[in-house]
């Protein structure tokens, strides 16, 4: 991860990071407005041996004395015998957790903090320290009750009333709060991003199907309610990403242009079906020779997006009940000419696998230019496995933010181990903000509903 990764994920998320800054602005200034001030007031004391006789060994002793004496005094000043002198009634326990002493490095001096919510109780409480931890020296340290004190310990600073409060600091509070969200929601996204293993760009869709990239469909609100690119007369940029599918499509294959693509997804409410039917338009406005097969068996769309008539169709040329060019109808003013599935057979796997659905592939592909069969997806069922053994190529379609990149896998794989060609995949339903490309999205109608993704590579 570099640091490109993360300005791209943060610019990618960039509604949720402001709204948890929002949300840590507001939790520091309740917090802060709700927070008691805390005032403190500071002592000085110093630790100083008795010299009697006044000569110098004797002084040197007293020093000695008084600083061994100063880190023994650091930690009495906060006992309980000394608060229970200032705490005058109050809680003692209390008191002590707001009394903290220190002895000042390379020196005999003792600092003492008291801290309190009135700024006037907290000099007094420190004060009164000052004033009573001398006696209690003066009382421990006598070697005996009529001897003078061998350590004695004098009040240097007094407390005066602080001004300002140390706590809450709105600022500190403020930057602290800030620095947390931001940490925890760049965290967040980080481990969502790591641990989301759905395709999200060209180069996981590639590197997961080790196949070409054909075109990116974008999203396009009203694809569910007008699925197909012929509205607005295919000035759409849905309708402009299916001519450059198209045109790429041109490509693949040189020397073996595939004649019979099955387009089909690894699991439903991908964007198989719409981005067969919307492939098969692209190629016949092209001049092409086109038909679209509706092999799907068992969830038919194809009669439902064009309008057409869709009980008797494949279904019924396989099992010998109609005649081919009975059942092919022709749509629209390039004359697409399309075969609906048909009834929905028992036993769908064996029809599509049967030697007469390869005598209907023969013919079309002596007939037509392209034949475009749209498939079942690949992992639930075998059909698509059974139909990609038999054509010339495969189109995979991954739908933005919901295939994962294992399911690509294993479809990959799958077609890999029954020597089926795929031609390339496309990303579907791509965010225009993703800068994939603006477009259009409705799924795979395995339930009672259109589709609602689209996704088409083009071929002119």
């Amino acid at each position: 991860m570099d640091l490109l990764y993360y300005v791209r994920l943060i610019r990618r998320s960039w509604p949720l990071i402001l709204f948890s800054l929002v949300l840590a602005v507001a939790a520091a200034s309740f917090v802060t407005a709700h927070t008691p001030p805390k005032y403190v007031a500071t002592i000085t004391m110093l630790v100083s041996g008795h010299d009697r006789e006044g000569s110098l060994s004797t002084a040197y002793q007293a020093g000695m004395l008084s600083q061994q004496r100063v880190q023994s005094y650091a930690e009495l000043l906060t006992s309980r015998r000394v608060i229970e002198k200032i705490a005058e009634g109050g809680d003692v326990q209390s008191l002590q957790e707001n009394i903290t002493a220190q002895s000042i490095p390379a020196t005999v001096l003792l600092r003492a903090t008291v801290t309190d919510t009135s700024p006037a109780r907290a000099a007094q409480l420190a004060n009164a320290l000052g004033t009573e931890f001398p006696k209690l020296i003066n009382e421990i340290e006598r070697p005996t009750p009529t001897s003078s004190a061998t350590v004695k310990v004098t009040l240097v600073d007094r407390a005066d009333p602080p001004v300002a409060p140390v706590s809450p600091r709105p600022l500190v509070n403020l930057a602290l709060a800030m620095m947390i969200a931001l940490f925890l929601a760049i965290g967040s996204l980080v481990l969502r991003d790591r641990l989301d293993t759905t395709i999200k760009s060209n180069e996981a869709l590639q590197h997961a199907s080790k196949a070409p990239i054909l075109g990116v469909i974008g999203y396009e609100r009203d694809a569910r309610r007008l699925p197909l690119i012929i509205r607005n007369r295919g000035r759409s940029s849905r309708a402009e990403a299916f001519r450059s599918l198209r045109t790429n499509l041109q490509f693949v294959g040189v020397d073996r242009h595939p004649k019979s693509l099955v387009v089909t997804s690894c699991l439903p409410d991908e964007g198989k079906s719409s981005t067969a039917a919307n492939l098969a338009i692209t190629l016949a406005q092209a001049g092409w020779r086109v038909i679209l097969v509706d092999a799907d068996l068992r969830r038919p769309r194809i009669p439902h997006y064009f309008g057409i008539e869709g009980p008797t169709g494949l279904t019924d040329v396989l099992i010998e009940k109609a005649d081919l060019q009975e059942v092919i109808q022709t749509w629209g003013e390039m004359e697409l000419s399309i075969l609906p599935s048909g009834q929905i057979p028992p036993n769908p796997s064996e029809l599509l696998g049967s030697r007469g659905m390869r005598n209907v592939l023969t013919q079309f592909t002596e007939t037509y230019d392209m034949v475009i069969i749209d498939a079942p997806p690949l992992l639930p069922i075998t059909d698509a496995a059974t139909l990609a053994a038999v054509c010339d190529g495969t189109l995979l379609i991954a739908r933005y933010g919901k295939t994962r990149r294992e399911h690509i896998v294993r479809a990959a794989e799958m077609l890999s181990s029954i020597n089926a060609r795929v031609v390339g995949a496309v990303l579907n339903f791509a965010p225009a903000k993703s800068s994939q490309y603006y477009g259009y999205g409705y799924g795979y109608g395995y339930e009672s509903e259109a589709e609602i993704t689209v996704k088409t590579p083009a071929n002119a």
